[in-house]
């Protein structure tokens, strides 16, 4: 039998009415979900005056238009359009006739109302744009309704790398919900400009009429251009003019109606403004300073781009970014800096090509198929199929249980999501306090229980156990010394899980239990996740995650970073950790205090590290703070793992670790090195012979395949579903073992 298509349940509080970004955004996003095979419902905002943006939806296969106003969905319907309180009304009603896989929002109100409601929780992807950009504007209020959101929220879909990194790094909820999903480009593929420079000078700009678009100060165009010996022409089109402040609308429509050289063709379909764009010399996106700071990227940018337009805009970090630095139609401030540049091009063909082609390769990016392509892995990780050996008709019913999930949260998630599979999650306040009825009851329900700890929780459900029933216990390096797994009957367990071979070993050596029942599956790495941009620089940066208690020795990662600095002085060592004195059990023992205080007295002391020491807040934003690190050190004197340097190689950095017992049985020697000398000449030899891209390369290519998320979890599904105990020679190895 074949499994029906997602259904997607869109609305973005915009009126399609109005041909701007957001109403485009709403038209390309269904064209996006019916390309990546969805079924798509499209709940409108506004009665259809003009059909110039839903017409050409009605004949894409998958979508259909829900018209709330003609239908007559709801009473009392404004003339502005639904509120969002009606619209999320609808949704929720919507959803509650036939369940929708994904419901796909955009509107800051909107969303923070979608949220509150229970059916919809976990079904939302939301798309986040009206939301303030800076630290300083993102006051208490905000942040909790953004983590409200966020809670709520499957995915956020970010339009850029910058977006999603300052979400992440302000509302701790968005970690690992915040995806990528950037402006998508529709073009018709018979649209092109010819790439050819003309007598006339003719820029187009489409959209909106605004103040901080600098549309007004545009219409000043042609006779700045003339004084530069160039004949010109601005054409506009659109015709959506922002009514405040009064005087300024005025004064934009009489400049639209009246300034010679202005051609303002009103609005019109978009295939049309886009043909009629392209017979133009170039397009232009310039807006008002103010703008800069935007986490947006526009999409009129990139459907000029597209057409094959060079495209005049503002400098800033995101357009360096994606055109380059020396991109040469950059402009200043004011309207001479823009008269300049596109004269600049005009007289220089050679000049004009190169931003053309500039512009046309930063939109082949944005298409729809790659639009399609992004939601197609999505809606695989949100919705994934069945796994082989499961009844979805008579679902496996599996319990967690354990007093600290921090460890297993995101596996228990992606269990939960499978198809024919119920899981319920027995969360004990501690190591051996619990609601002990709840817990005898749902040993009595599961078919398979995991217990995340070998602790007193497995040894109450090894006790409660039935013939019939499978139990898996998680051994972490916490419970190895400890009383309980002398005390586990290991006949009544299917499987022990160790997260290395090393720890595996050691699990075998020190309870005696039959070396079959002791498997490894590794720790996972969420590549997709980690898999961003490196900051300029980054080769400089060395990382350690968290440097309590001095086991960890962070006063070897100083030995490596002072050889480092003097080689260069451009090495510096982030240490994104909490402090030891944020652990009461760590800073009340004389030995751990007296160590941090020896290795913080010699940061303050030697002027080399405190030049090159920057502690940063422990937190879930590792995937953001990664973009400025290259190399991940290891120098503790153990590990049971060691997640970090996994991450930072799955991240586009590399590995660097010190010779820790069993090191070598998770990590390619390749990055172990004999002492911290020898780590800082390696690391140094890396970045100064340009090697550095090959070998993070190689790292990321190693990690991924041994500890990727989409690996770890296959060995989860098997070992939970079939009960598939994995090969240990091969479930966590390093690549040449």
């Amino acid at each position: 039998m074949s499994t029906p298509p997602p259904r997607a349940l869109l609305y973005g509080d915009v009126d399609l009415n109005i041909i701007d970004g957001s109403a485009v955004w709403a038209q390309s996003m269904a064209q996006a979900l019916a390309a990546a095979g969805c079924e798509v419902t499209l709940l409108l905002k506004a009665p259809v005056r003009t059909d110039r943006l839903t017409e050409p939806l009605t004949r894409v296969p998958g979508v259909r238009l829900l018209r709330p106003y003609e239908d007559k969905l709801l009473p009392d319907l404004g003339p502005r359009g639904l509120t969002p309180e009606q619209a999320v009304t609808l949704l929720t009603r919507q959803h509650e006739r036939k369940p929708f896989d994904l419901v796909v929002v955009r509107g800051r109100r909107l969303a923070g109302l979608a949220a509150q409601e229970e059916a919809l929780a976990g079904r939302l992807w939301t798309y986040l744009t009206d939301f303030p950009h800076s630290v300083g504007e993102l006051s208490a209020t905000a942040t909790a309704e953004l983590t409200q959101i966020a809670v709520a929220s499957r995915f956020l879909l970010c339009q850029t790398e910058e977006l999603r990194a300052f979400l992440e790094s302000s509302v701790s909820a968005a970690c690992g919900r915040s995806v990528l999903f950037p402006p998508v480009v529709v073009v018709p593929e018979d649209v092109r400009a010819d790439g050819a420079v003309h007598a006339r000078a003719r820029l187009a700009y489409t959209g909106k009429f605004a103040p901080a678009w600098n549309t007004l100060e545009m219409t000043a165009l042609p006779a700045e251009l003339a004084a530069r010996g160039v004949d010109a022409e601005l054409v506009m089109i659109g015709d959506k003019i922002h009514a405040e402040p009064a005087d300024w609308a005025k004064r934009m429509r009489k400049a639209l109606e009246g300034t010679p050289g202005v051609d303002w063709r009103g609005g019109m379909p978009r295939a049309e403004a886009l043909r009629q764009a392209a017979e133009c010399g170039f397009g232009i996106s310039w807006r008002d300073p103010s703008m800069d700071a935007s986490l947006e990227l526009s999409t009129k940018v990139l459907e000029l781009g597209a057409l094959g337009l060079p495209v005049v805009l503002n400098r800033t970090p995101m357009h360096e970014a994606m055109l380059g630095a020396d991109y040469p139609l950059f402009a200043g401030a004011g309207v001479e800096s823009v008269a300049e540049v596109v004269a600049r091009a005009h007289h220089d063909r050679a000049l004009y090509a190169d931003a053309a082609a500039r512009c046309r390769a930063a939109a082949a990016d944005h298409t729809l198929e790659r639009a399609a392509e992004r939601l197609r892995g999505y809606l695989t990780e949100a919705l994934p199929p069945a796994p082989a050996g499961v009844d979805t008709e008579r679902p496996l019913k599996v319990v967690v249980a354990g007093h600290d999930m921090k460890f297993f949260t995101r596996l228990a998630e992606y269990l939960d999501s499978l198809p024919g599979l119920d899981v319920r999650i027995d969360e004990w306040e501690g190591l051996n306090s619990h609601d002990q009825y709840r817990s005898r009851e749902l040993a009595a329900w599961a078919d398979v229980v995991i217990c995340e700890w070998c602790g007193p929780n497995a040894l109450f459900y090894s006790k409660w156990k039935r013939p019939d029933q499978r139990l898996v216990v998680r051994l972490h390096r916490f419970e190895l010394y400890a009383e309980w797994p002398r005390k586990l009957d290991i006949d009544k367990v299917d499987a022990v899980v160790c997260v290395s071979p090393h720890y595996a070993d050691l699990t075998r050596e020190l309870t005696g239990w039959p070396a079959d029942k002791v498997v490894v599956v590794p720790n996972w790495v969420d590549d997709e996740q980690l898999d961003r941009p490196k900051l300029s620089g980054a080769e400089y940066s060395l990382g350690m995650v968290g440097i309590a208690p001095s086991r960890k020795r962070l006063d070897r990662g100083l030995d490596v970073l002072a050889e480092l600095r003097r080689m260069d002085p451009r090495y510096t060592l982030s240490v994104k950790t909490k402090q030891p004195w944020d652990y009461w059990w760590i800073w009340n023992r004389p030995e751990e205090r007296a160590y941090f205080e020896r290795v913080y007295r010699r940061i303050q002391r030697d002027e080399r590290l405190a030049a090159g020491v920057v502690f940063d807040p422990f937190g879930p934003d590792v995937a953001t703070w990664l973009r400025r690190v290259g190399f991940m050190l290891s120098t503790s004197d153990d590990e049971s793992f060691h997640l970090a340097p996994a991450e930072c190689a799955a991240s586009g950095g590399i590995p660097a670790l010190l010779p820790w017992p069993g090191a070598d049985t998770i990590y390619d020697p390749h990055w172990i090195h004999d002492d911290a000398v020898a780590m800082a000449e390696s690391i140094h030899e890396t970045v100064s012979g340009g090697g550095f891209a090959a070998e993070a390369e190689r790292a990321r290519a190693e990690v991924t395949e041994a500890y990727g998320l989409g690996r770890v979890r296959s060995l989860w599904s098997d070992l939970v579903v079939r009960g598939k105990v994995p090969d240990t020679a091969q479930a966590a190895a390093p690549a040449d073992a």
